[in-house]
Order: structure tokens, then sequence, then C-alpha cells
């Protein structure tokens, strides 16, 4: 692929997942926090469902792996997601997107202590930078919100995904895995909302626009980029780019919503910026529990541990 189309892409995807934090926070002038991403995510699931379905991608057979995909999708869209909203009504759309974002300085800690991976002395400096950095954002005034644990769950949630895709993951067809998992999310964030909330939607022309606009571009145009960037590109150097995200989650909020920049959240992000570069790019991980687990000379086994 040409370098300034991919590097355009890189912007526009992470640009519109950034985004998705400021746009939230609006929507939750019109709707209670799990209502609103259940929404956003039964509809972006359901249409990209009926895309697999139309363009035929190879779906589960095995009723044990559609449990699994129902798993993904409770920790990488009702977990992260809700605890995403969950966090906007309490501190800011720029806060909650540096905390969400810290999760492959997660991803190596958890691998690390439950999954047996050994990282490098470069993962570990990023793990070191990032949580100076998320101490430094969230620390420096010394002001804990509800939503500041709100907001780590839901990076402890994208992690504990992230695990479960890289043993799991292989098994399916990439777009078949998004579709369902966004879908299966939505329907156990309906069920949290009605069981944890009392739920509220406001309809009107700027709500509707909003549950639209987190549905479409912000979550199928979004993964599709994505995904197609990470299959045309290396996946760990565009895993890298991921850093982009949370610098567009907190500019979306300051020009968006007014947010205030203050010195000690700019300085935290840029800690957990390298951090997670440093974590993501040209890693060398050796991956002994997968080579035990994975049967030999399977696709994934090649693209992931060689």
């Amino acid at each position: 692929m040409n370098r300034i189309v991919f590097g355009l892409l890189v912007v526009l995807t992470t640009a519109l997942m950034g985004s998705s934090f400021a746009v939230g926070k609006m929507g939750l002038d019109y709707a209670t926090p799990l209502l609103l991403v259940a929404i956003r995510f039964t509809i972006a699931g359901v249409l990209f469902a009926l895309i697999v379905k139309l363009f035929k991608r190879p779906h589960p057979k095995e009723f044990v792996n559609w449990m699994w995909i129902v798993v993904i999708g409770f920790f990488q869209t009702a977990g992260v997601m809700g605890g995403i909203f969950l966090a906007l009504r309490t501190i800011t759309s720029g806060e909650t997107s540096i905390l969400t974002f810290t999760n492959p300085l997660l991803v190596v800690v958890f691998g690390t202590i439950f999954l047996q991976i050994r990282y490098g002395l470069r993962q570990w400096m990023g793990v070191l930078c990032g949580f100076v950095g998320v101490f430094i954002t969230l620390g420096a005034n010394l002001n804990f919100e509800v939503g500041t644990l709100f907001g780590f769950l839901a990076a402890v949630s994208w992690a504990v995904s992230t695990l479960v895709i890289k043993i799991h993951g292989h098994k399916f067809d990439t777009w078949v895995l998004t579709a369902y998992q966004l879908l299966f999310g939505g329907l156990i964030l309906f069920a949290a909302s009605f069981l944890l909330e009392q739920p509220k939607f406001i309809i009107n022309s700027s709500s509707i626009f909003i549950v639209l606009w987190l549905a479409i571009p912000a979550s199928i145009v979004q993964f599709s980029i994505w995904f197609h960037l990470l299959k045309k590109g290396n996946p760990e150097k565009t895993s890298a780019f991921l850093f982009l995200a949370p610098f567009f989650g907190v500019l979306s909020g300051w020009l968006i919503l007014g947010e205030r920049l203050a010195w000690f959240t700019l300085l935290g992000g840029v800690l957990i910026f390298l951090g997670i570069f440093f974590v993501n790019w040209q890693a060398d991980m050796r991956f002994d529990f997968f080579k035990r687990m994975l049967p030999a000379k399977t696709k994934y086994q090649k693209q992931t541990l060689d």
C-alpha cells in the first residue's frame, strides 16, 4: 500500500476512535450510558452481520466457538464500552480516552502473569513509562472520581479480550468475529441497562445523529479501515499507531466540548503514548504458552509466533 494512503487511513481510523469519546459524552444528554452504548453496538452489529452474510464469509460451525465470540463480545464490547460510557458521566472525554488506551500496557502485565508470555526490556520500559503517565494524568490534581475507576476497568476488560483473542481468534474469520462480537456485546449491554439503570432515551434529531455517528463512522467504518490496515501492513507496527487514538480523544474533547487541557493531562498523555509505542513497536515476544496450546504449523502460529 502507498505510504501516503496508509498514513491517511491511520489518521482517519484513529481520529474516528478518538472522536467517539467526545460524541459519546454529548450523547449522555439524551440517554443513559448503558442504553446509549447498547443501541450503538446493536445497530453496528446487525449491519455488520448482514454485510458478512452478504459476502458469504465463513461462520463458525461449532457451538463452543460461538460461545467464545460471546465471551469476546462481553469483554471487548460490553466491558470496554460500558466502562467508557459510565466513566464519561464524571470525568472528561480526554481523561477517559487516555485511561482506556492504557490497555496495551495491561496486556504485557496480564500476559506475563497469566499466560507465561516473556517480554523484552523494551516492553517493560513501556509499561513503566505508561503507568507513570497514568499517575501524572490522574494523580497530579489528587481528584479521583468514580469515572476514573470505570475508565481503568474498561482498559482491564480490553486487555483481557486481547489475550482471549490471541488464544482463540485464529479460529474465526476476522470480519465475522468483529460483526458478532459487536452484536453480542450490544445485546449484553441492553440486558445490563435494564438491570443496572433506569433506561432513558430522548428521541430527536441530535440524539439520532449521535447514535448513527457512533454506530456507522465510529464503529463500522473505523473497524473496517483498521482491519484493512492490519491485513495490509505489519500487525505489530500498525498496532503501534493506536497511540494516536487517545491524542484525538483529548483533541476532540477540547474542540467539541471545550474541555480544558491541563498541563498534567498533556504531560501524562505524552508519557502514556511513549509507553504504548515502546510496548508495540517491533515487539520481540516469545509466546511459549501458545506454542504448547496450538497445533503445529497453523496459519495463526506462523503469524504470531515466528
